[in-house]
């Protein structure tokens, strides 16, 4: 009984100094530089950041959808199971099974040759041994579980059939076929208005706390990361840089790449009003820096950061953030500014 009791209470991911590298002929970059973060049952992460900072690869590093190219260094489990010690043949079970994950373009993530119906019959056949007969109920279960009209007639459909909204939600009932316990989402709203993005997004929240299913949502979006996350993990050159609960994050930012983040924002209430946008470009993961690589970006910076990369401290209430201003504290507010703020 205490060892079942632990174990429901032991977090369902646990992420520990996680690297991806790719490898090739003319190739050799680190794009997730040693990540490490813990996700409980029923739980909500949101990772945010710009382009090319890393998110997704860290998705789906937890799945290892990586060509043989990729070196993955560190430790992932998922509800105790090594992620990263799997063979293909067991890989093929968790995909679809423990984990899922909604990507951001279903056009492109869809089998164009086969209709919505057959391709979740199929995951379920495969994962859960039933009969197509009953894999074909399920899929019509589903699709109305995620409020597609004319459910019946959508399973016939291809998806070039269906408009963005529609697809994204087939999408979304494929990866929800097996009940996974792990629920990655890759910018599932990207490519849609904001009328049907705020409805998928409530669906999504809805279904998570009905199924109790934990989530990881990757968004530059603060928006979506407010709708949809309990916490919020900030990436910046494949290292999160800040991380806490929504309200630690949104309210009272402490990395100068959040702050950033957040002043280049556009609010409802900010007609007439000049945006603030983080100057620079992100750097390049092939040659980063021996510093702090946001240095550049920074108005904030110190002669230090050029030199000593910050380690992620830990903040009262629980907050963290990757910032020599808290690492070293009196001596860096000595340090003189590298340029005006």
């Amino acid at each position: 009984m205490s060892s079942q009791a632990s174990a429901a209470d032991a977090p369902l991911v646990e992420v520990e100094n996680l690297t991806v590298r790719f490898t090739g002929r003319d190739l050799d970059v680190s794009v997730v530089n040693g990540v490490s973060f813990t996700l409980d049952r029923g739980s909500s992460l949101c990772i945010l950041g710009e382009s090319g900072s890393g998110k997704s690869v860290t998705m789906r590093a937890l799945m290892r959808l990586f060509p043989p190219t990729a070196r993955l260094e560190g430790k992932v489990r998922v509800d105790g199971i090594d992620v990263l010690a799997l063979e293909d043949h067991q890989l093929r079970r968790i995909r679809g099974g423990l984990i899922s994950m909604i990507f951001q373009e279903p056009m492109t993530a869809l089998d164009p040759v086969f209709t919505i119906g057959q391709q979740i019959g199929e995951t379920l056949v495969y994962h859960e041994g039933i009969s197509y007969r009953a894999a074909y109920a399920r899929a019509l279960q589903l699709l109305e579980l995620v409020q597609v009209p004319s459910a019946k007639r959508r399973l016939e459909a291809y998806p070039h059939e269906l408009s963005g909204g529609l697809r994204q939600r087939a999408m979304i009932a494929l990866a929800l076929a097996c009940q996974p316990k792990l629920l990655l989402a890759d910018e599932p709203t990207t490519a849609l208005d904001a009328t049907v993005q705020i409805q998928i997004l409530l669906l999504l929240r809805e279904i998570q706390r009905e199924m109790g299913m934990a989530t990881i949502f990757v968004t530059h979006d603060l928006g979506v990361a407010c709708e949809v996350a309990d916490k919020i993990a900030v990436m910046y050159a494949g290292k999160f840089v800040e991380s806490g609960s929504v309200e630690q994050v949104i309210d009272s930012p402490r990395h100068p790449y959040t702050q950033g983040l957040m002043n280049s924002t556009i609010h409802a209430d900010m007609r007439g009003v000049a945006l603030d946008p983080i100057p620079g470009a992100p750097p390049d993961l092939a040659d980063l820096p021996p510093g702090c690589p946001f240095a550049p970006r920074c108005a904030a910076a110190r002669e230090p950061c050029l030199e000593q990369a910050p380690e992620l401290t830990l903040l009262p209430g629980g907050q963290k953030a990757r910032c020599l201003q808290y690492e070293a504290g009196a001596a860096f507010t000595q340090a003189p500014l590298l340029k005006a703020s």
